[in-house]
């Protein structure tokens, strides 16, 4: 069973920075891209970082380029979601998943940019 355990979130002020990260089993992870994802209350999922399985080849969305940096440790089976200069409009539930999509979610870990 694909199982996604998304971890870090938390309230941080404007401009700090925070570390999200997910665990998966349930597959080969290493075989795999992985994506991040967040969704904000009354908003779509919206696709915000890509890895590719050997870590190399990452895209962003343009709300979060030069900020956020996505990685991975295929022995962990980790992938990782570094934010920083984080600004309110960031403020959301994060999510991971592989590509291509599982129908299986985790619960996300919620970011809140406050100050």
């Amino acid at each position: 069973q694909v199982k996604f355990v998304e971890s870090g979130g938390g309230l941080v002020q404007p401009g700090e920075s925070l570390r999200l990260s997910c665990v998966v089993s349930g597959y080969i992870f290493a075989a795999f891209g992985m994506n991040w994802y967040r969704q904000a209350p009354g908003k779509e999922r919206e696709l915000v970082a890509r890895i590719d399985s050997t870590g190399y080849r990452r895209t962003y969305a343009e709300s979060v380029q030069g900020r956020f940096s996505i990685s991975r440790d295929n022995g962990k089976s980790t992938v990782y979601l570094q934010m920083n200069s984080l600004k309110p409009e960031d403020a959301a539930v994060y999510y991971c998943n592989r590509q291509p999509t599982s129908a299986s979610w985790g619960q996300g870990t919620q970011v809140s940019v406050s100050s």
